[in-house]
């Protein structure tokens, strides 16, 4: 009795090359979706700002006030409480004039148990006078459940400068290093799937930030420079592989030679993805308010730069290498 050889083969196979117009016209509709996203974002009169951008960035103090009720809360409306902190009068801190609430933002989140205040840079004796003149309204605070934030402007616009400082860094050493282990059509691929990811994301944040008041703030930053080493890494191993069947196939021709090499790590880029996106699954469950949108950006950046590092690195490498 003999036994028929066996082969190993990949558990998904997929010809990206054969089907790269759909992939790119996938990847168009995402990235103008995006674009329009912060051009909406833009023009918003609330936000005039590509992402809303959060108290790290902007400056000013923020309230959180967990509200005590048993067994539900009195109803509370975000349109009242903004109305009675614009007619209110704040105390002069020092030489300082007081800052007008003209421009407060109110959120009434879980059912009226959390209300979230977003206002100008205000001193401590300022603050306890808005938390005051609210205890009509809003009732008892469960103990503990007060949280008073205060950035000031000038730290803001470092933190929004040192930010942005970082993104262009990283992706200038990355441009240099691929360009020092590949040539320089690598490190303009890997450099499209860097900014092709990254855009994607900030374009979901825009959208979320335009329909669902979403703020960005310096975990976003540390989320998007995440997302780029990951993007970076996955295209890499695509390269290698790239590289490998390059000299493996002489006879096929690149297309050919790049199918091969996403067929042979496809199943690897998969289980990795997954097993990064599990502790990020948990995060978005049992993280907390914090790291929620953390978390959110961090598991989409994370299947997008997957997506690219399969449909568009591979199928933009045979174009550009003929031209």
């Amino acid at each position: 009795m003999s036994l028929a050889p066996t082969t190993n083969r990949p558990m998904f196979s997929f010809r990206v090359n054969r089907n790269r117009r759909q992939l790119w016209l996938l990847s168009t509709v995402a990235l103008l979706l995006s674009l329009l996203g912060m051009a909406v974002s833009w023009l918003s009169p609330s936000i005039r700002a590509p992402l809303r951008p959060g108290l790290d960035f902007t400056g000013g103090t923020q309230i959180q006030i967990e509200r005590s009720c048993d067994p539900a809360c009195a109803p509370l409306a975000a349109d009242s409480v903004q109305a009675s902190l614009v007619a209110l009068k704040l105390p002069v801190d020092g030489s300082d004039p007081a800052p007008p609430l003209n421009g407060v933002t109110v959120q009434v989140l879980d059912g009226g148990r959390s209300l979230v205040l977003r206002l100008p840079s205000l001193s401590p004796a300022q603050s306890e006078t808005v938390l005051n003149s609210l205890k009509g309204q809003i009732g008892d605070t469960v103990p503990g459940g007060l949280s008073v934030d205060t950035i000031g402007p000038t730290l803001g616009s470092q933190l929004l400068r040192a930010s942005l400082v970082s993104l262009i860094v990283s992706f200038v050493g990355i441009s240099i290093y691929i360009s020092f282990r590949y040539d320089r059509v690598y490190a303009l691929l890997a450099l499209v799937c860097l900014g092709h990811d990254v855009l994607i994301t900030c374009g979901l944040f825009a959208w979320l930030g335009v329909l669902a008041g979403v703020e960005v703030n310096s975990l976003f930053a540390v989320a998007l420079l995440t997302i780029a080493g990951y993007s970076v890494n996955d295209t890499v191993v695509i390269f290698d592989r790239i590289r490998e069947k390059r000299a493996q196939l002489k006879d096929l021709p690149l297309a050919d030679q790049a199918d091969e090499a996403v067929v042979s790590t496809l199943t690897r880029s998969v289980y990795t993805s997954l097993t990064t996106l599990l502790p990020l699954i948990a995060l978005i469950f049992f993280g907390g308010s914090t790291l929620f949108w953390f978390s959110i950006a961090l598991s989409f950046g994370i299947l997008v730069g997957a997506y690219s590092s399969i449909g568009v690195a591979p199928t933009l490498l045979p174009v550009l290498s003929r031209r």
